[in-house]
């Protein structure tokens, strides 16, 4: 398939295809015009690819599960390099939920006070009646 197709197949455009190339993730042939064409494989790879990105990856992190692919397995996450890469963004996850915790407890305890100490004399909307 020339890129135009794989880029509709995949949801992306034919820029960002380019630029996977050019970071070696994507393989395109060449036609004897100088088209590139994509197979079959490759629009694996690049599904692969979006669903790292969209949920977080770096594109460095995405290299060991396209290597997977391309080895012949059936899905990116089965090689050793993957679950590393893997078990590395889960521990980076779950930091960042235990920092969000914090944060959340201490809005909470924040607002228990200000609601327990708030003070009549403080000044409300007046309204008028018209």
């Amino acid at each position: 398939m020339l890129i135009g197709e794989l880029a509709e197949r995949v949801g992306t455009s034919t820029r960002t295809l380019r630029y996977y190339e050019a970071q070696g993730l994507v393989r395109a042939q060449r036609s004897a015009n100088g088209y590139r064409v994509y197979d079959e494989a490759e629009l694996r790879v690049v599904r692969e690819i979006r669903a790292l990105l969209d949920v977080g990856f770096a594109l460095d992190d995405v290299r060991p599960f396209v290597a997977c692919l391309r080895a012949g397995n059936t899905s990116g996450d089965v090689c050793p390099d993957s679950v590393l890469v893997l078990r590395r963004k889960l521990a980076e996850v779950d930091d960042y939920l235990d920092r969000l915790g914090a944060v959340r407890q201490q809005l909470h305890t924040q607002l228990t006070h200000a609601i327990a100490h708030r003070e009549e004399t403080c000044p409300r909307k007046r309204t008028s009646a018209r």
